[in-house]
């Protein structure tokens, strides 16, 4: 009877929650469909990686290995570094895109929250200010250098 009354006060951690836990049913048979499921996408991604190599024509030949440039002989070699600055400007394209992810819900349902909300907004667009501030002072935004 205590569990009964349990399970309705706090149905989270009652014993309603736990399907293993009513007879029948072991811990297991609850995550069998997601064992089907992992074996069913492995059958299936192995299944294409081998057909792949079967049937996918092989050639050991020079053109295979040229880059492709619009049908124009390839100039100089395949490979070339990449300048440091591409890099910084992809992850300061992070940051923000990663900011505009956080701020959006909270503009949309801001009108539900109380006021320290709001403040707390605030620090965080003013630490990523501080940070592109740095970034711009640094000369990491100056494309023409």
């Amino acid at each position: 009877m205590q569990a009964v009354k349990t399970a309705r006060f706090f149905p989270i951690c009652g014993e309603r929650r736990r399907p293993w836990k009513e007879p029948g049913l072991s811990f297991y048979d609850s995550y069998s469909a997601v064992l089907v499921a992992t074996i069913a996408g492995i059958i299936l991604v192995g299944t294409a990686v081998i057909a792949a190599k079967l049937l996918a024509p092989f050639g050991r030949e020079r053109g295979k290995d040229v880059s492709y440039e619009c049908g124009m002989l390839p100039i100089g070699s395949n490979w070339s570094q990449v300048h440091v600055r591409y890099y910084l400007l992809a992850i300061l394209f992070l940051i923000f895109d990663v900011e505009t992810v956080f701020i959006f819900p909270w503009a949309v349902t801001f009108i539900d929250f109380p006021k320290y909300v709001f403040y707390e907004m605030l620090v965080f667009i003013g630490v990523l200010g501080l940070g592109l501030a740095y970034a711009w002072r640094r000369g990491v935004l100056e494309w023409g250098r």
